[in-house]
C-alpha cells in the first residue's frame, strides 16, 4: 500500500483549512499530520507548534496571510522541507521577496486561486486581451467576495489583471485603475479597472469585461463552494512534493502552462 502523504495545514481554523482538513479525511492517499498553532498562540484544539509541524510533514498547505505565509515559507526553506502550498492573498512586496528566496530550497506552489474553471478563464483573459485593440477595447475587472475578506482587490482579480495585461504586453502596475473617486476625468486608453465588492457570505464572484463602443464581451467565474478550492490545494500537494525547488502555480499544476 502507498504511504500517505503526510500533510501540515496552516489556518486550519479558517474555512479554507476546515474544508481542506475535511476534504483530505476523505481520501487514503493524504493524511492530515499537523494543524499549526498561529505564532504566538497557545497551541489548542489539536494544534502543534511550528517546528513539531514542519518535522511531520511531507508539504504544508497554508491559508493564512501574506505576511504568515512568508514566515512559513522562510521557516520550510531553513530546514530544507516540507514543501508548501500557498493560497494565501493580501502580500507586500516584503513577502513575496522572502518567498521568491524561500523557493530556492524547497518547491512552492503559490496560487490566488486554485480552481480549475478560473486558471482556465484566465488563459481564455490572455488570449481575447491580446486579440482586441486596447485602442478600441476597455478592460474592467469586477469582484465580489464575504464581509469577512481582508484584502482587495482579490488575489484572483490581480491573477485576471495580470493575465489581461500579459495579453496585451503591457505591466499591471502601469495600466491598473483600482479606484475612481470624485471628478475623474475621461477614461484614458489602455486602463484595466478594477471593481470590487464586499458584502454577506459571498465566496468569489469575478468577471472580466472587455467593452467597445458598440459591443461588450463578458468572461466570468462563480464559486458556489469553498471545496472547489480545497480539491485544487490537495492537487497542488501531490504535485508539489515530487518537484525540484522552485515557485510554481496552478498553471504549472494542471499543466496548462502560461497563459497567452
Amino acid at each position: 500500500m502507498t504511504t500517505p502523504i503526510r500533510i501540515a495545514i496552516a489556518g486550519a481554523r479558517g474555512h479554507m483549512g476546515r474544508a481542506v482538513i475535511e476534504l483530505a479525511g476523505q481520501d487514503p492517499t493524504l493524511a492530515v499530520v499537523a494543524r499549526i498553532a498561529r505564532a504566538g498562540s497557545a497551541a489548542a484544539d489539536g494544534q502543534v507548534e511550528l517546528t513539531a509541524a514542519l518535522a511531520q510533514a511531507d508539504v504544508v498547505i497554508d491559508f493564512t496571510s501574506g505576511a504568515a505565509s512568508a514566515a512559513l515559507a522562510s521557516a520550510c526553506a531553513a530546514r530544507g522541507g516540507p514543501a508548501l502550498v500557498i493560497g494565501s492573498t493580501g502580500f507586500e512586496d516584503e513577502d513575496l521577496a522572502a518567498i521568491a528566496a524561500a523557493a530556492r530550497y524547497i518547491p512552492i506552489v503559490r496560487s490566488g486561486n486554485f480552481s480549475l474553471g478560473l486558471n482556465l478563464l484566465l488563459g481564455m483573459v490572455a488570449r481575447v486581451a491580446k486579440a482586441l485593440p486596447q485602442q478600441e477595447w476597455d478592460i474592467e475587472i469586477v469582484e465580489a467576495h464575504h464581509r469577512r475578506k481582508v484584502d482587495a482587490p482579490s488575489g484572483t482579480a490581480l491573477m485576471l489583471g495580470e493575465a489581461a495585461a500579459q495579453g496585451r504586453g503591457v505591466a499591471l502596475e502601469a495600466v491598473a485603475q483600482r479606484e475612481r473617486d470624485g471628478i475623474t476625468g475621461a477614461r484614458p486608453p489602455g486602463e484595466i479597472g478594477f471593481a470590487v465588492l464586499r458584502a454577506g457570505g459571498i465566496v468569489g464572484e469575478h468577471s472580466v469585461m472587455f467593452a467597445a463602443e458598440d459591443e461588450i464581451l463578458t468572461l466570468s467565474h462563480s464559486a458556489r463552494d469553498r471545496s472547489m478550492f480545497a480539491r485544487g490545494a490537495l492537487a497542488a500537494a501531490r504535485w508539489v512534493v515530487h518537484r525540484q525547488p522552485g515557485e510554481y502555480d496552478m498553471q504549472d499544476v494542471l499543466g496548462l502552462g502560461a497563459p497567452g
